[in-house]
């Protein structure tokens, strides 16, 4: 797997890390309770990603990542 500058992969997908760690920081200063008790199915009608820092490809070949939240492209090496 290819280290990132600014994405990381633990398994499950790509983080973009800037994201992931400043939303960490309000995650943890906004919500004292636990994410059952925050989300429900019929609460809300727009649904919301678990983690917002999830990166998307940016071209069908699959060779850059992109962060729907900040914005930030890194190209991948897959060789």
């Amino acid at each position: 797997m290819p280290q990132l500058n600014d994405f990381r992969n633990d398994g499950f997908g790509w983080y973009c890390r800037h994201c992931d760690i400043e939303l960490a920081k309000v995650g943890a200063a906004e919500h004292g309770s636990s994410r059952v008790f925050r989300e429900g199915e019929a609460e809300s009608k727009i649904p919301q990603l678990a983690n917002q820092a999830l990166a998307r490809w940016a071209d069908p070949a699959r060779r850059t990542l992109v962060c729907p939240r900040c914005g930030i492209t890194e190209p991948v090496d897959v060789a």
